[in-house]
């Protein structure tokens, strides 16, 4: 049953992240918004959709340690697995606006972590002012969207700019159901397996459940790689980061305070911010992360995963 339940996740994933790719495209196409600003918050939000869920139950169920390191896993999945795999099947070109903008953003969000948990307690007042630096980051993106361009499908006709707008919306959001469905299958599947070998809760956190909320994003940026929509993965990859810090940590510490010490999780806080702020000289070297960029941040990922289980 476990290894069915991963086998029809991965199948669930791949059909949830053609929809959503293809009708986000869509959806920035008919809207006059770029790609970019399409995959910072549709997508991205759509992607983040697992990690919130399982963070919550994870806390809600008395496991602080599991929802933190769930957030923190699946940024460093994010950037080292998906960015670095995204980067070798094709490489990722990108805009000044990103590197002047998202990335710096996507760093100090991250090193906001450091004094929030640093003396243990993460609270209520400091779950709503994650929530608003995030209210206040959206509305910014959307009013000074930089580009203002309309992307062009492959396979767009006209007879598909003529369709309502509202089949575009009900496909991002079959396509982010699927996902999910997809992600939480795969997670089933793997945690049951994981448990049965004996692998300890905490690294199964960091790791598999990490990993497994993850999957919407690897998903959703394999897709777009194929279909060498750029903006798409790098909005999607850092947008979804800058969701499970402001939106799905903020909203699961409003609902219940995290207690958690700063020297169990400072290490992965730590390593999280170092693969953060090493996307700026790769980008910056060449204006892309090449697939040798790629190549480098996927072994630091594997190698991340090697210091968990050890």
């Amino acid at each position: 049953m476990s290894l069915f339940l991963i086998i029809l996740g991965a199948a669930l994933l791949y059909v949830g992240g053609d929809l959503l790719v293809k009708n986000s495209v869509r959806l920035a196409s008919r809207l006059g918004l770029s790609s970019l600003v399409i995959g910072l918050t549709v997508v991205a939000f759509g992607t983040s959709a697992p990690e919130l869920a399982a963070t919550l139950a994870s806390v809600l169920e008395g496991s602080p340690g599991l929802a933190i390191g769930n957030v923190i896993g699946s940024n460093i999945a994010n950037i080292g697995l998906i960015l670095g795999f995204t980067a070798i099947l094709y490489p990722l070109y990108n805009s000044r606006f990103f590197l002047r903008r998202e990335l710096p953003v996507a760093i100090a969000v991250s090193l906001l972590l450091i004094p929030l948990f640093w003396n243990g307690v993460l609270g209520r007042l400091e779950g709503f002012f994650l929530l608003a630096l995030l209210v206040g980051y959206l509305t910014y993106v959307i009013k000074s969207d930089p580009e203002q361009i309309t992307t062009e499908l492959e396979d767009d006709t006209e007879a598909d700019n003529e369709k309502p707008l509202w089949r575009s919306v009900l496909f991002v959001l079959l396509g982010v159901g699927l996902l999910v469905g997809g992600a939480r299958s795969l997670v089933t599947g793997a945690v049951d397996i994981a448990r049965s070998l004996g692998v300890p809760e905490a690294v199964i956190g960091l790791s598999m459940v990490a990993f497994g909320t993850s999957l919407p994003e690897l998903a959703s940026s394999v897709v777009a790689a194929l279909r060498k929509e750029t903006d798409i993965i790098l909005g999607n990859i850092i947008g979804s980061n800058l969701f499970n810090i402001l939106a799905v940590l903020g909203t699961t510490v409003v609902v219940s305070p995290i207690s958690q010490p700063f020297s169990a999780i400072g290490t992965d806080i730590i390593i999280m911010i170092v693969f953060t702020v090493a996307v700026w000289p790769l980008m910056l070297w060449n204006r892309r992360i090449s697939r040798r960029d790629g190549v480098i941040l996927s072994v630091g990922y594997v190698a991340y995963i090697v210091y968990l289980f050890i």
